[in-house]
């Protein structure tokens, strides 16, 4: 389905993004810098946050970590202040943020989880353990 406009409609988009994931099962290959294009036309039609967030680390993967975070960089940070999944986002790779930024996006990311399993992950990414972590809180 297309939009009015003749434009791919977002699901379309989306459909597209997943089916360029599922070709590495066959070709062991992502093509990155087609689902990066993919998620921008996504965001031009629906710029909530998680798409916005979503299109770092595909710019990342096509080119180059700092590109995919100047992505990130003109986000209002009260649109996504509640966001999870953006800071996770954001606090991954530490070298392209440096260690404090990469650390303070990490923490809120992990403050911001509800699934706990995704919250342990997160903390092993952040280099701590469970545990300590639970006791800083």
């Amino acid at each position: 389905m297309l939009s009015s406009a003749g434009a791919p409609a977002g699901f379309q988009l989306e459909a597209a993004i997943r089916r360029l994931h599922s070709e590495r099962a066959h070709t062991d290959r992502t093509d990155w810098a087609a689902i990066a294009l993919f998620y921008e036309r996504l965001v031009r039609i629906s710029p909530a946050p998680r798409h916005t967030s979503r299109i770092r680390p595909a710019v990342a993967e096509a080119e180059g970590q700092k590109a995919g975070l100047a992505v990130l960089d003109p986000i209002a940070p009260d649109a996504v202040s509640h966001y999870q999944p953006y800071w996770a986002v954001r606090a991954h790779p530490p070298a392209a943020l440096g260690k404090s930024v990469s650390a303070d996006a990490y923490d809120r990311a992990i403050g911001l989880a509800e699934d706990p399993a995704v919250r342990e992950f997160l903390v092993q990414k952040r280099g701590l353990s469970f545990p300590a972590f639970s006791a800083a809180v």
